[in-house]
């Protein structure tokens, strides 16, 4: 008899645990903690590199983000009950083939907290600025051969003090708000930025628009900069601006399309210094395989009071050997006219002289987890 009360008693114990082991399963699936990330690696060429002592060469280097960025990230969210989540992200950005961060930042691309439900969502902290929604237009994917080139970086910042707010969405649109504090005492304006990104989606066919405004340290576009060396010059459209991107893409069976336009205004740069930006593109992804991805595109860029013009080619592709790891190739040539610096790559570490054009490309594998 007692050992039939023992047995029971076990097995009761035993389910007990089991119960309880399945539900702490159940909420550490709910809310647990993701860790992800990608290295990106290659080897790179360009022409016609302007060097310290006034000359241009060829320069052979590896690639480290032309592809995309290396990062490693860490998110997480936790169910709080009646269609309401909590979120973090935290997430830094490397070059893999030296190992160092893409800036002085622990977490040098994002850091934010935030809450999400049937309202919208709301981030609080580090985020990319809101002109990088540019990528969904680029035909390239934001490679170091893009839609950032022709514009010296422009549409592609990060932001701090970052409030952002994206609305739920309503019959394939939704908005996204966002600010990033000055914080400077007596200034509401000074150092800020501000945008709004428009999204409309529809089957295959999917329009953005994207406005906003990056002031300088006077509050002011383009009136004054801070060089690497820490000390104030005049600035320039490039670095504080207002910013208009209008664009699209369809997609049809294997063939998507891009149409992109983006338009820049700093009327406080010095004067005869260019403030205004004209830049134009258009591209398409063939899928040729469900491995396979040919890219193609074409830009175009005109800057006024003698800033230049240039027309940057593109094709490359990219081949899955497998969900997680793939291998890539980009090529292109940038022609400048005028007094056009535009580099053939983002980076614009291996920028020509005024005037001159630039021909090469990249290699490399990337690995996401």
């Amino acid at each position: 008899m007692t050992q039939s009360i023992s047995t029971k008693t076990i097995l009761k114990a035993l389910g007990t645990a089991s119960l309880f082991g399945a539900c702490l399963a159940s909420a550490q699936a709910e809310d647990s903690v993701t860790i992800y990330g990608r290295v990106v690696a290659g080897v790179d060429v360009q022409t016609n590199v302007h060097q310290a002592n006034g000359n241009t060469g060829t320069q052979v280097r590896a690639a480290s983000n032309q592809w995309g960025t290396s990062m490693i990230g860490f998110k997480g969210k936790e169910d709080l009950g009646g269609g309401l989540n909590s979120f973090f992200l935290l997430e830094s950005g490397f070059g893999a083939t030296k190992g160092a961060t893409n800036g002085t930042a622990l977490f040098n691309r994002r850091s934010y907290v935030g809450l999400n439900g049937s309202a919208g969502s709301v981030k609080v902290g580090k985020n990319l600025f809101i002109d990088n929604d540019v990528w969904f237009l680029d035909p390239t994917g934001q490679q170091w051969i893009g839609t950032a080139n022709l514009v010296h970086g422009r549409n592609w910042g990060g932001a701090n003090n970052v409030i952002e707010y994206q609305t739920p969405t309503w019959g394939g649109f939704n908005a996204t708000f966002q600010t990033s504090l000055g914080e400077q005492a007596g200034s509401t304006t000074k150092g800020r930025k501000d945008g709004v990104s428009l999204v409309y989606q529809n089957q295959g066919l999917e329009l953005r628009a994207i406005y906003d405004l990056v002031r300088d340290a006077n509050g002011k576009y383009g009136s004054v900069m801070t060089n690497s060396s820490g000390v104030t010059v005049p600035g320039t459209i490039y670095d504080s601006s207002k910013e208009l991107i209008l664009g699209g893409t369809y997609t049809i069976d294997k063939l998507k399309m891009y149409l992109g336009y983006e338009n820049l205004k700093a009327p406080d740069v010095a004067p005869g210094s260019t403030n205004k930006v004209n830049h134009y593109w258009v591209g398409a992804n063939y899928e040729v395989s469900p491995a396979l991805t040919l890219i193609g595109s074409v830009f175009h860029v005109n800057a006024n009071n003698n800033g230049g013009s240039a027309n940057l080619f593109m094709a490359g592709l990219n081949y899955n050997l497998s969900k997680r790891t793939l291998l890539y190739v980009g090529a292109g040539t940038v022609r400048n006219s005028g007094n056009g610096t535009f580099s053939l790559e983002a980076d614009e570490a291996g920028a020509p002289l005024a005037g001159q054009s630039q021909t090469g490309g990249y290699f490399g594998i990337s690995h996401s987890f």
